[in-house]
């Protein structure tokens, strides 16, 4: 800190701060100015055009605010229209444009008309971000030998083919336009075991996520994924009390536990999520596309590459 103790800079919020890059090909008689470049942090989202699905609570709700806070305007979409006004008016109270459209993601028709209605809404798009899912985690998972094949396709239904309704729907505008990015909010699940149902529909979304990626890059779409593992959101504290009585223990032994597997300690919450989305839903994003990005607080001992 002391070699930054100087009137030169007189306050800690990063958004003013930026930072310094040294150039490791700028040698010999190179100016100081050529060598330090100042680098303001914006995300040059303002006026940008988005949709978020499953945003009606969750991952989803906290992602539409962290954009509408970078002065993006959305449409947010999910199948519980009272949940979904509910979110909208809470959104709208922080500023920024943000409408609700109800969708279900697990039917054509369905998707086509909200894409519809909100690029009319909108003026365009461009920016998806795909959050809608049956919630994982939240029982105990079913066996291999348990598993049901119409539980099994509605749960694929609604996460992989509903990302692929609403990458389908979108992608021609961005097409037009040269540009936009597609987020899909996927999961650790599709790098371990414990629900294989999660696992298979992870890793669908993963391969999903690099083919269109490769096929929409040109155009000037990139496509990526995040994977969060435990996440903080409304439903954690009923989830962890229901749990702790079920073994006898407290909520806290519970969240510790939880929290153990991930380098950071804790378990992440949906906002710190949400920043990471907020990144990779930006123009400064552009040098990744078709990777899954893993925001989960580090999960122990795995190594990827």
């Amino acid at each position: 800190m002391d070699a930054f103790a100087s009137d030169r800079i007189s306050t800690p919020d990063w958004a003013n701060l930026g930072f310094f890059l040294v150039c490791p090909f700028c040698v010999g008689g190179a100016a100081a100015a050529d060598v330090l470049t100042k680098v303001s942090v914006d995300l040059e989202l303002a006026g940008k055009k988005a949709i978020v699905t499953g945003a009606s609570r969750g991952i989803g709700k906290a992602v539409a605010a962290a954009l509408l806070a970078e002065g993006v305007s959305v449409v947010i979409g999910a199948r519980g229209e009272e949940a979904l006004r509910a979110a909208a008016d809470e959104l709208r109270s922080t500023g920024g444009s943000v409408t609700a459209v109800t969708v279900d993601t697990g039917d054509d028709a369905s998707v086509r008309d909200f894409v519809s209605r909100a690029s009319d809404v909108l003026g365009g798009v461009d920016i998806l971000v795909n959050s809608a899912a049956r919630p994982s985690g939240q029982v105990t998972p079913a066996k291999v030998v348990d598993v049901q094949g119409e539980a099994f396709w509605e749960d694929v239904n609604v996460k992989v083919l509903g990302y692929l309704r609403m990458i389908r729907e979108v992608a021609p505008a961005m097409k037009a336009t040269g540009w936009g990015r597609i987020v899909n909010v996927d999961g650790l699940g599709a790098r371990m075991t414990g629900s294989v149902v999660t696992s298979m529909r992870n890793a669908a979304v993963a391969a999903l996520t690099k083919n269109a990626a490769d096929e929409l890059g040109a155009s000037g779409i990139n496509v990526v994924a995040v994977s969060p593992g435990v996440v903080r959101t409304e439903a954690t504290e009923s989830v962890m009390s229901a749990r702790a009585a079920e073994q006898g223990v407290s909520v806290e032994a519970i969240e510790a536990k939880l929290g153990s597997v991930y380098a950071i300690g804790r378990i992440v919450t949906a906002r710190e999520v949400a920043m990471v989305v907020t990144f990779l839903a930006s123009p400064l994003s552009v040098a990744i596309s078709g990777d899954v990005i893993a925001c989960g607080g580090g999960v122990k001992g795995a190594i990827y590459y």
